[in-house]
């Protein structure tokens, strides 16, 4: 116990010295902006394909089969993957994760000139696998690398570069297929081949995430002071989640907060616009969430002095538009006018309203998934802890998912849907709202994080 506390002291002296610049590579701030642009080029293009509906083809089926063989396994695998983050750490766990991006959309490459969907289902089985690794990796880095009373500013940051990623994938398919004219028409090889092209990149850059034994926050605290982890104790922890009351109480939210995405992308973007204004509709859906995230960021962090105040009204923020967006695309789904195929060219008036919708489909996605990830890092303040909590977050959220897009693969009404979705989001905001009233402190402690064994005192702590 000596030892620790002299590592601690020691490394408070040394941050008076060296720790004047949120810059520095070894800082939350850079650590969170590298992520950022990790998932900028691996699920942000991701997003984007999936985005058009039916992965960019005219018949959905093999999409939704290979989003269901994905999710299945991100369920797993989201849950482990917190336990894997903490054994393997961020190097090895992310370019495991964001390597399988790439098979991905080499796939429906394939899939262009085949129409085999095998390739495209065991693909994303794959890829379930490794954005398992990859979430739980980027929610333990988003949530406990910041600073206590900044989570929610640097969770928008991450957000919005994340998502800058899917209003670049949006404009290439709108790019490369602008000329396919109002008719229905499957995206070009040039479009998949730009996407694969993103997702190397994202791969390499993972390479450059620090583990959290060497990130310092400018007031010299480590993010975590384990060295390392092992199998029998992760599994013991990830076992502990499943009658955790603080994680079954966001059951509702986690399975809610990608289950939307089959309305939206399959019955909103892909049904009612012509593919090159499902690119064009997609920039500004990703476009949205920067804003949402941004704009939810600053309720959750700068609203109030007391955090658990902060928590409670960003909640009732979100439950309040999320609820009108819900009204609209109600009044949307029961007004539309048959089978209409509307162009942001042709179609003038008709378009605007749809297109509306869809854009706040954007802001609701970013500001309910930044508040669950705001009150999540509220929760505790250790790396660890929050991976196992980021992973089963995603895991839950992934289930949902891959129920979603097998439940819109049997044909069940796009009104349905839309009512399952709308009672979904419903029953998360008062048991978010527990979750903050009970759980959340004003202060910077946790409850849950006893005493470890620290890493030892490292001379170049500070990277400039």
């Amino acid at each position: 116990m000596g030892s620790s506390g002299n590592v601690e002291s020691g490394t408070q002296n040394t941050e008076k010295i060296k720790s004047s610049s949120i810059f520095r590579y070894n800082s939350p701030f850079v650590q969170v902006i590298l992520i950022g642009l990790v998932c900028f080029c691996c699920p942000g293009m991701f997003n984007a394909v999936s985005g058009m509906g039916g992965g960019g083809q005219v018949n959905a089926t093999a999409s939704n089969n290979s989003l269901t063989a994905l999710y299945t396994f991100f369920a797993i695998f989201g849950i482990l993957g917190g336990g894997i983050y903490n054994i393997l750490g961020p190097h090895l766990t992310l370019f495991a994760g964001c390597s399988t991006y790439v098979l991905y959309s080499g796939s429906f490459l394939y899939y262009n000139h085949h129409q085999h969907q095998a390739f495209a289902i065991i693909a994303g089985g794959i890829l379930g696998i490794g954005a398992g690794l990859l979430w739980a990796a980027q929610g333990a880095i988003m949530t406990s690398y910041p600073p206590v009373n900044r989570k929610g500013t640097y969770i928008s940051i991450f957000w919005s570069i994340f998502n800058l990623g899917g209003v670049i994938g949006g404009l290439i398919p709108f790019i490369l297929n602008y000329h396919s004219g109002s008719g229905a028409a499957t995206v070009n090889d040039g479009t998949y081949i730009g996407f694969m092209a993103f997702m190397a990149l994202g791969a390499v850059l993972s390479l450059s995430i620090l583990p959290a034994s060497k990130v310092v926050r400018d007031d010299g605290t480590r993010c975590t002071n384990i060295l390392y982890s092992n199998v029998v104790t992760e599994f013991i922890e990830i076992l502990k989640l499943f009658y955790n009351w603080k994680m079954l109480i966001m059951v509702p939210a986690a399975w809610s907060s990608n289950f939307f995405y089959t309305y939206q992308f399959n019955h909103v973007n892909k049904t009612q616009f012509t593919l090159r204004t499902r690119g064009f509709n997609n920039a500004f859906y990703w476009g949205a969430q920067m804003l949402g995230s941004v704009g939810i960021g600053y309720v959750m962090d700068f609203s109030f002095k007391s955090r658990r105040k902060r928590g409670l009204v960003g909640i009732c923020v979100v439950a309040f538009l999320g609820s009108s967006i819900w009204v609209g695309a109600i009044a949307n789904q029961i007004q539309r006018n048959g089978l209409e195929i509307l162009d942001f060219k042709d179609s003038s008036s008709r378009y605007a309203g749809p297109f509306l919708l869809y854009f706040s489909f954007g802001l609701l996605d970013a500001m309910f998934q930044s508040m669950v990830y705001w009150v999540i890092g509220a929760l505790a303040n250790d790396s660890e802890i929050l991976s196992r909590y980021a992973g089963f977050y995603k895991g839950i959220q992934s289930a949902g998912a891959a129920v979603a897009w097998q439940i819109d693969n049997h044909s069940v009404s796009p009104l349905n849907q839309l009512i399952v979705n709308v009672v979904l989001t419903t029953v998360s905001y008062p048991l978010m709202l527990i979750l903050v009233l009970r759980a959340v402190k004003d202060n910077n402690g946790s409850e849950e994080e006893p005493v470890k064994q620290v890493a030892p005192s490292i001379d170049n702590d500070f990277i400039h």
